[in-house]
């Protein structure tokens, strides 16, 4: 009988422990990885956050910027921290989804290494056309690619990035073959695109519509499952004959997995309220970016869906790290 009690004591004082570690956290500064470079879209909203987490927690909230790999360098390193409330971090559809099936080896597991926090902010991509082209809807494009496979190629903002299975998704469901190039991101795509170097890409609505807006390129749709409040002249993909094609990028929060559930509680309630403040909603707004704040076990249970409806995408398109 003494094996048990100790057990049921020794489980007790852990209990309590973690208890007191939660109500005395945050006594030191926190750092937030961004896993991806300085500038963009992930950078941003950790920027955001560690902003209003700053001045209602009492510590610092420091950003370490750690890309590479479509955000799994960054995701590996925050996977393996210590789960005491001092180590949090940005988490995407590539890192937390997408990867899974791109990566051979991928170094963690979206859905045990983590303690998801909170949905920052959604978005779409934009299926955007060179004039060249000559073609003024996606039903247009779909003829001019089946007449002449592999002769156009896509361009991305990289391997894994929503931008690709976007394209790779387009390609499957409509029988069309067209070459994908991957850059270093959208700053130097974006260029090329213009110039005509390649002829379409499915990039982030907020770096795309801008130069839509311009006469630059051309947009034909949208990749969400309806049309977005920052284009809404512009159709979903399955309004313009493509029913059931849905990508929407997302950007979440996280915690390595152990992380005390007060803890996780307390920063999903205070960075939902730093998401909800007027002033950080038109800023996610004027970027082309929906506000979340869902639940943890929420986002759980969206990254649980999306790892295999992703991962078909991959596999089918036979899409690979280049």
């Amino acid at each position: 009988m003494k094996r048990p009690i100790a057990c049921i004591l020794a489980a007790a004082l852990l209990a309590v422990s973690t208890f007191a570690q939660a109500q005395a956290w945050p006594a030191k500064p926190i750092r937030y990885i961004v896993p991806f470079a300085p500038g963009g879209t992930t950078d941003i909203l950790g920027r955001m956050v560690a902003a209003g987490l700053a001045p209602t927690l009492g510590q610092p909230v420091v950003i370490e910027n750690k890309p590479g790999q479509a955000g799994s360098v960054g995701s590996a390193e925050l996977a393996r921290a210590a789960p005491d409330g001092y180590t949090i971090g940005g988490g995407t559809i590539s890192s937390h989804a997408i990867n899974v099936s791109l990566y051979p080896s991928l170094p963690y597991d979206p859905l045990k290494d983590f303690a998801p926090i909170t949905m920052l902010a959604t978005l779409p991509n934009m299926l955007i056309v060179h004039p060249s082209l000559g073609v003024n809807d996606v039903k247009e494009l779909i003829a001019l690619l089946k007449a002449n496979p592999n002769k156009y190629s896509f361009g991305s903002a990289g391997n894994g990035t929503s931008q690709h299975i976007s394209g790779e998704l387009f390609k499957i469901m409509t029988g069309t073959q067209m070459q994908h190039i991957p850059y270093k991101g959208s700053g130097p795509m974006i260029p090329d695109l213009i110039a005509g170097t390649i002829q379409l890409s499915f990039e982030n609505i907020t770096t795309a519509y801008p130069q839509a807006k311009g006469g630059k390129l051309k947009a034909l749709a949208v990749t969400s499952a309806q049309r977005s409040f920052v284009a809404p002249d512009v159709p979903a993909m399955a309004e313009a004959g493509l029913p059931g094609y849905d990508i929407t990028s997302w950007q979440a929060m996280f915690a390595p997995a152990g992380t005390p559930k007060e803890i996780v509680s307390r920063l999903h309630a205070e960075t939902a309220k730093i998401l909800r403040s007027p002033d950080n909603q038109k800023k996610l707004a004027d970027l082309g970016l929906e506000a979340g704040g869902m639940a943890p076990q929420e986002l759980a249970a969206l990254i649980g869906a999306e790892i295999p409806r992703l991962g078909k995408v991959v596999r089918e398109s036979g899409a690979k790290v280049d």
